[in-house]
């Protein structure tokens, strides 16, 4: 299986601050091997945004770009990047409002890849939520 990590669960897999981190941590290790993570454009730049401006971190734009190649790099588990090039004409008819938006198109990014948007927010459709 292929895990497309959003935001959220991006920032609480590679940030041990992250009040999820714990739990990504054990939803990540009870993965089999041969799983894959995916990260795409969206994720890795709410990734930096978020890292940037969230108050208690304010981590520098490098740095958080050079936090992804290292788990880009990863030697443990493959981690690809995908293409995210699809029109917002294509979003799943479960979107209704613009706080959806996102959520839908990573859910169908994931699914177009093969795989599953992995989330910490409930209420996506056809994504898994990881477990507390």
């Amino acid at each position: 299986m292929i895990w497309l990590l959003d935001v959220n669960t991006l920032i609480a897999a590679l940030v041990a601050a992250h009040e999820h981190h714990e739990r990504v941590a054990a939803w990540l290790s009870t993965l089999p091997a041969d799983d894959s993570l995916a990260t795409c454009s969206i994720t890795e730049l709410g990734f930096v945004r978020v890292l940037h401006q969230a108050p208690h971190l304010r981590v520098p734009v490098r740095d958080s770009l050079r936090l992804l190649e290292r788990f880009r790099g990863n030697r443990s588990r493959t981690v690809v990047q995908f293409a995210d090039d699809r029109s917002a004409v294509e979003l799943p008819r479960w979107v209704k409002s613009a706080r959806h938006v996102t959520d839908g198109h990573l859910a169908g990014l994931a699914a177009r890849h093969g795989g599953r948007l992995a989330t910490l927010d409930t209420g996506i459709p056809k994504a898994t939520i990881i477990p507390e």
